[in-house]
C-alpha cells in the first residue's frame, strides 16, 4: 500500500479534529491552521477575529510552557548514577568525578540547544498544541521541524502509542527534476483530502512504521520511493514526536486548550463584533431638519463652528442610537468572558487597587502557575523525555559527549514541567516553615535548632540551582575558621611582642638599679 491511499484512509479519522482545530484558530491565531490544503506560496486571505483576547492568551499560555518546559538559564534533565544498578566498588570519590562528568556533559547538551533554533520550533508547537490539541516534530540533522496538524496523519494502539506516521508536503517539480532527474513521473490521482492543485507543484509523502522495535521510514512521489531517503532509529531515540496537549482514552488525536473554552471564545467574539458595530454606529452623527422649518438643509451643512444662521431650536435634531442600557450590559459581560478566559490561559490579571501588594500579586501568580501541573504531565512524557533520549543519542554517534554506560547505570531525570512546580512548592514550604520558627520562638531558634548547611541545599534545589563550586562545604568552612583562628593568635603575638619587650627591659633595668644600690664591700 502506497503512503497516498494510507494518507488518505487516515484522514477520515482526522477530519472532525482538523475542523475543530479550524474554528479554534479563527478565534485566536488563523494563520497556524489555514483552510486552504493546497499550501500555495502565495497570498491567502486569512479571518480577522473582532477581538485578540485568544490570541493574547494562547501567546502567552504557549511562552508560560515554553520557559517551563525549557528554560533558558538551567538544564531541564539531569544524570545521575542509579544506585539499584551501581556497583558496589565505587566509592564516594568516583562518585564524585562522575557527577563532574555529568555536569560537563548536561553544559554540552544545553550549549547545543541555545546554538540552534530548537526553542523557536518548539514554541511554535506549543502554540500548535494549545490551540489544535496536535503537533508533529521531526528531529532532523538540520534542526527541528514541525508539522501542522493539516500536513500529518497518525495512528495509535489501544494504549495511545504511536504506530504508523504519514506526512505530507508540497515541492517543487523543479526542485524535484533538480535532485532526481531520471524520476519516473506519472500524474497523481485525484486524492480525496489534500492533492496539489498547482501543475508546477507535486506531493511528496513521508511513510514512518514501527517494525521489529525501531522505526523506519521513507519518502514516496508519484507512488514511487525516492532513492536515499530510507532512515531508521531505535524506538528510545525515535526522531518523530507526536504531541497532544490533552489525552482523550480511545481517541487517536488530542484536545486543544481553546476547545475547552471555545464557547466563551465564540460568544466574547459575538459580543465583540456587537459592540465595534454598534459602537460605529452610534459614533456617527446625522442631524434631521424639520420639512416645513425655514432653515435649508444646505444652510446647516455649510454652516461653521459658531456660526449664526436663522431658524428655529425645534426644527433641528440629532439621530441618537439610544442603546446605552443595552451596550452596558454586553459591555459587562464582555468584562466577566476576559476574565475567564485570562484565568484558562494563565493570563496574570491583579487587582487595580491603591492597596494592591507585592504579595499579593506573588500569591495570584502563583495560583495561576499551579494550574500547570496537569499541562506539563503529557508533555513531559511524549516531549521532554523522547527529546531528551535523541539529543543524547545524536550527541554520543557525533563524538559531543562521551558515550554513556550501558545496564541502567546512567538515569537521565527531567528536572524541568512538573517536577519544576513540585520544586517551587518545596521552596515556598520552607519558606513558610523558617517564617513560622522565627515568629513564633525566635529568629535565634533558626541557628540553635536548624542546620543552615542543609537549608542552603535544600533552598538551591528548589530553586534549579547546582551548588557545586558555590556553596562552601563543611571542611571548607572548618579549615577556614581554624586558619581565621591561627592568623588571629599571630596578629595577637604580634601585638604583645612590644609590650613583652618593654615589660623585659623594665625588669633589666630594675636589676640593674638593685644591682647599683646594693652596698658595696669594704676595701682592704
Amino acid at each position: 500500500m502506497t503512503a497516498r491511499t494510507r494518507y488518505d484512509r487516515l484522514s477520515s479519522d482526522r477530519s472532525q479534529f482538523l475542523n475543530t482545530a479550524r474554528q479554534a484558530a479563527d478565534l485566536t491565531l488563523p494563520y497556524l491552521i489555514r483552510e486552504d490544503e493546497t499550501f500555495s506560496k502565495g497570498p491567502i486571505k486569512l479571518t480577522t477575529p473582532w477581538q485578540s483576547q485568544g490570541a493574547k492568551g494562547v501567546v502567552t499560555l504557549a511562552s508560560k510552557l515554553m520557559l517551563a518546559l525549557l528554560p533558558p538559564q538551567t538544564s531541564f534533565f539531569k544524570l545521575q548514577v542509579n544506585d539499584i544498578n551501581m556497583p558496589a566498588e565505587l566509592g564516594p570519590e568516583i562518585r564524585s568525578e562522575l557527577d563532574l562528568s555529568f555536569a560537563k556533559i548536561e553544559r554540552t547538551i544545553m550549549e547545543s540547544i541555545a546554538a540552534s533554533s530548537d526553542r523557536v520550533v518548539v514554541h511554535q508547537a506549543l502554540k500548535h498544541l494549545v490551540v489544535a490539541g496536535n503537533a508533529l516534530v521531526f528531529m532532523g540533522k538540520d534542526g527541528l521541524k514541525l508539522y501542522p496538524l493539516n500536513r500529518y496523519v497518525v495512528d495509535r494502539d489501544g494504549n495511545g502509542n504511536v504506530i504508523e506516521i504519514v506526512t505530507k508536503e508540497t515541492i517543487s517539480k523543479k526542485l524535484l527534476n533538480q535532485f532526481y532527474p531520471n524520476l519516473k513521473k506519472e500524474p497523481q490521482q485525484s486524492s480525496t483530502d489534500n492533492s496539489s492543485t498547482n501543475p508546477d507543484e507535486c506531493d511528496i509523502y513521508t511513510h514512518v512504521t514501527l517494525d521489529n522495535n525501531r522505526w523506519i521510514w521513507h519518502q514516496e512521489v508519484f507512488d514511487t520511493i525516492l532513492p536515499k531517503s530510507m532512515g531508521k532509529s531505535p524506538v528510545d531515540s525515535n526522531p518523530w514526536l507526536c504531541l497532544r496537549f490533552n489525552h482523550v482514552d480511545g481517541e487517536v488525536y488530542g484536545r486543544g486548550r481553546v476547545e475547552e473554552f471555545l464557547g466563551d471564545l465564540k460568544s466574547l467574539e459575538a459580543l465583540s463584533q456587537a459592540m465595534v458595530e454598534g459602537s460605529a454606529a452610534a459614533a456617527k452623527i446625522v442631524f434631521t431638519v424639520s420639512p416645513s422649518s425655514t432653515t435649508k438643509p444646505s444652510t446647516l451643512a455649510k454652516a461653521g463652528n459658531g456660526a449664526i444662521i436663522s431658524g428655529r431650536p425645534d426644527d433641528i435634531g440629532v439621530v441618537q442610537v439610544g442603546k446605552t442600557a443595552d451596550f452596558s450590559t454586553a459591555y459587562q459581560m464582555i468584562g466577566t468572558l476576559s476574565q475567564r478566559i485570562n484565568e484558562a490561559f494563565l493570563v496574570l490579571n491583579v487587582r487595580q487597587s491603591e492597596r494592591t501588594t507585592a504579595e499579593e500579586v506573588r500569591m495570584t501568580q502563583m495560583e495561576l502557575e499551579q494550574q500547570l501541573g496537569g499541562l506539563f504531565s503529557l508533555l513531559t512524557v511524549e516531549f521532554l523525555v523522547p527529546y531528551l533520549n535523541r539529543k543524547l543519542s545524536v550527541a554520543q554517534k557525533t563524538g559531543e559527549i562521551p558515550r554513556l554506560p550501558k545496564g541502567g547505570i546512567v538515569k537521565p531525570t527531567i528536572v524541568a514541567g512538573i517536577n519544576a512546580l513540585g520544586r517551587g512548592q518545596d521552596r515556598e514550604s520552607l519558606g513558610q516553615f523558617l517564617q513560622v520558627i522565627a515568629q513564633t520562638i525566635g529568629p535565634e531558634a533558626i541557628g540553635k535548632f536548624i542546620n543552615t548547611d542543609e537549608v542552603i541545599k535544600r533552598l538551591a534545589a528548589a530553586s534549579g540551582i547546582d551548588v557545586l563550586n558555590l556553596v562552601k562545604s563543611m571542611d571548607e568552612l572548618q579549615s577556614q575558621e581554624q586558619a581565621a583562628m591561627q592568623q588571629q593568635q599571630g596578629m595577637m603575638e604580634q601585638s604583645q611582642q612590644p609590650q613583652m619587650a618593654a615589660i623585659e627591659q623594665r625588669r633589666e633595668q630594675a636589676a640593674m638599679q638593685m644591682l647599683q644600690n646594693e652596698p658595696q664591700p669594704p676595701q682592704e
